[in-house]
């Protein structure tokens, strides 16, 4: 940043510099005429030159002029190639100008344009031709050059109407100017480099760092699904404990007391049939107390959603919600009429369909999923196609193992293929036949 603003004083200087040296060349030259006319010695002046010259005060009229237009000029950054072409072309064209109104005498101008040209345009690709083209346009505007395909009034003859010790030290100015612009040129060119050395430099740094980082996002990401892993096997075997204490405390109660009253019945069966039958409603009170105790156990597993809404509005609303957060696209198609189930069978349906969804984006990084559900006599059919990276070779995860436990609670298949993106296919048999349940 610092090298940058200095450059921009550098460039600031380098204009001011080109406009006193221009000043100055064009003063001597109108200088000059007025001194020769007043001393009536025009003729003696003519018969030096090959071509007559302009008005006195036409000359720093003229190329302050033509210099004020090259910094207007200047100030247009135009990135666009027809834009840049044309720019660069007025630049040199107004340079060429300036140089003819001082007799060639003065070229720095064009240094100018090209230290304009590096400047504003350091990235296009118009940038090193035009570069080229001007360093040999600066070449081309030497006097001795011009001069012989033109009649070109030099400085010197100017300078013969002063004294000599005064010619010498106005041409010693001259120089002096002439060479304080090229050095400034020199170092200028040199600090532009090393304004580009620095920004690659920057760059590289910034692309090291990134991929630095990008290392460690994703080492830490590793971290996270290990943890996510543990976290995940850490509240499965948690809950495993919590089902086994629900299933010691409600089902084994309920199992050992209904086991002992069958064995009190079989005693009473002959001898006391009323006892028998009494002990029988209370093993039936029982047993449907266990059912109720293991009902309420297998609910605290039940999604939030299938306690609040029907099943086709619980995976509407899953299926809307995943989308939208994840910006998957999923259609989902059903066919049939999806009440009527208990809640194991609505429990295994919402999980499959949650399973699926989640195992083609987070595994088969899929960005469109199709979820068809339909009923085919007593059996309800579900397909989930997505169009993610599929494998060749399926390794049964949790995912897979767990839907399939849960199918075979209900007597159901589950199938599956990786070749085309991947699919699950999984089949229901459905308890109440072909006919749906009415609603109570």
């Amino acid at each position: 940043m610092e090298e940058s603003r200095n450059s921009d004083y550098l460039f600031i200087l380098m204009k001011n510099l080109n406009l006193i040296t221009i000043l100055y060349i064009s003063y001597i030259m109108a200088y000059s005429l007025y001194g020769v006319i007043q001393e009536h010695s025009a003729l003696d002046f003519l018969e030096k030159i090959d071509t007559m010259p302009p008005v006195g005060w036409k000359i720093p009229l003229l190329a302050i002029g033509l210099y004020c237009s090259c910094l207007l000029l200047f100030q247009i950054q135009n990135t666009y190639a027809l834009g840049f072409v044309c720019k660069v072309c007025l630049e040199l064209g107004i340079g060429f100008c300036i140089c003819f109104v001082t007799g060639f005498s003065y070229t720095g101008v064009i240094l100018l344009i090209l230290a304009d040209v590096m400047r504003y345009f350091p990235r296009s690709k118009w940038r090193f031709p035009f570069a080229v083209i001007i360093s040999m346009c600066y070449l081309l505007v030497d006097y001795n050059l011009v001069s012989v395909y033109r009649n070109i009034t030099p400085l010197e003859i100017y300078l013969d109407y002063f004294q000599k010790d005064v010619r010498f030290l106005l041409l010693g100015i001259k120089n002096a100017l002439n060479s304080l612009n090229m050095l400034l040129f020199l170092v200028y060119m040199i600090m532009l480099m090393r304004i580009q050395l620095s920004e690659k430099e920057r760059i590289l740094h910034l692309n090291e760092t990134l991929n630095h980082t990008n290392e460690e996002l994703r080492q830490a990401n590793m971290r996270l699904e290990e943890y996510a892993k543990e976290s995940e096997k850490a509240a499965e075997a948690r809950e495993r404990n919590r089902l086994a204490r629900e299933i010691h405390d409600t089902l084994g109660h309920a199992l050992t007391g209904i086991i002992t009253g069958i064995e009190a019945c079989t005693v009473l069966m002959d001898v006391a049939p009323e006892a028998t039958k009494a002990q029988l409603n209370a093993i039936a009170e029982m047993a449907r107390q266990g059912v109720t105790d293991v009902r309420s156990s297998v609910n605290a597993l039940r999604p939030d959603a299938l306690e609040k809404l029907d099943l086709e509005k619980a995976l509407t609303q899953m299926i809307d919600e995943m989308s939208r957060s994840t910006n998957v696209e999923i259609a989902y198609q059903c066919t049939a009429r999806l009440n009527g189930f208990d809640e194991d069978e609505e429990n295994v349906i919402y999980r499959i369909v949650q399973e699926c969804i989640t195992n083609s984006i987070r595994h088969g990084k899929a960005k469109r999923i199709q979820i068809g559900i339909d009923k085919e006599y007593n059996m309800l059919k579900l397909r989930i196609t997505d169009n993610g990276i599929g494998c060749g070779t399926i390794k049964k995860g949790f995912g897979l193992h767990h839907m399939e436990e849960r199918l075979n609670l209900l007597h159901g298949s589950l199938k599956y293929g990786g070749a085309d993106g991947f699919t699950v296919e999984a089949q229901i048999p459905i308890r109440w036949g072909t006919e749906e349940k009415k609603d109570d």
